[in-house]
């Protein structure tokens, strides 16, 4: 796959291509659930792509229940978007995919927000296991000051200003998950390490106070002392894979976004972890990682209100 591809030139076999990656196994219908049991429905009074369920008569197509339904963006614009942010390690923002694509900024702002929410993986499996290790950390993300405007910088002696909490977990050689946190303690911090920590895992941590009580939780717990100065003890305990996860994301944040909202923040966080836990270096190529992102479209209708509830990022 590349820019040149039919698929990204042409709305009918954009179409094709998303009905053989959501519909391996034939159409299936948003209404009962019912798979290859439908008809297609041709003429041209019918729409684009329309189909018929032969189980409970309700018509259909490939995007309905999903984040491009009712677009009137063409359907090989959406895929080629998919494909753009799928495929830039740090991102892109909304206004180059204007220009790449065509639209307004405005479209292509709505467009990456419901991809990225595609992007979004629902319950997913706790991280780690047995013999498994897996690294948490914190950080702070938001853009830098001297990128804001003069109402929205910090105060002097602000160290953080108005930068907000994120909270990673890496599995080694493996998949990230990041979320939004209202601050750093170890009374919002265990919920979300319990949750998406398999106990049987090796949690690995700095050495800061509030990891050693839900440290004790897991089979095993280990902290570097970056305080003194510790970074790597044996080779082996170490929080550099969840750094690297951090540098990755700050890069984006500050040479492509600049600046993200507190009200969109956790839809970037899954934009990141998508990427990273679906990277070349598990074996997945762009290609493949758009296509896990087309997978991911249905079952998440997002419309303009929500995401342009509160300040733009």
């Amino acid at each position: 796959m590349n820019l040149t591809d039919p698929i990204f030139q042409d709305a009918d076999k954009a179409r094709a291509h998303l009905e053989a990656t959501r519909w391996p196994q034939g159409p299936i219908c948003p209404k009962c659930g019912v798979v290859n049991e439908a008809t297609y429905v041709g003429g041209k009074a019918a729409r684009a792509g329309c189909y018929q369920c032969n189980a409970c008569r309700s018509q259909f197509t490939v995007t309905v229940g999903t984040v491009f339904e009712r677009s009137k963006v063409e359907l090989n614009k959406w895929l080629l978007a998919t494909y753009l942010l799928s495929s830039s390690k740090k991102g892109m923002s909304a206004l180059q995919l204007s220009r790449t694509i065509g639209v307004t900024y405005k479209t292509a702002w709505f467009m990456f927000h419901r991809i990225r929410e595609a992007m979004r993986v629902d319950a997913p499996a706790p991280l780690g296991g047995s013999g498994k290790v897996v690294e948490v950390d914190e950080t702070y993300v938001g853009g830098k000051e001297a990128n804001k405007h003069k109402s929205k910088r910090a105060a002097k002696g602000d160290v953080f200003g108005a930068k907000q909490a994120v909270v990673t977990l890496v599995e080694r050689n493996g998949e990230a998950r990041s979320f939004h946190v209202a601050n750093v303690t170890a009374k919002t911090l265990r919920p979300v390490i319990v949750k998406n920590a398999s106990r049987k895992s090796h949690l690995m941590t700095d050495g800061a106070r509030m990891y050693p009580a839900v440290g004790r939780e897991f089979d095993r717990h280990s902290a570097v002392d970056h305080s003194a100065g510790e970074y790597v003890r044996e080779g082996f305990h170490h929080s550099n894979t969840v750094e690297n996860y951090f540098s990755i994301l700050k890069r984006g944040v500050i040479g492509t976004y600049h600046h993200i909202s507190e009200a969109h923040l956790s839809r970037y966080l899954a934009e990141f972890d998508f990427r990273y836990s679906n990277r070349s270096g598990l074996g997945v190529e762009d290609t493949e990682r758009t296509n896990r992102a087309l997978v991911g479209i249905g079952g998440k209708r997002l419309t303009y209100r929500r995401p342009s509830e509160g300040a733009n990022a």
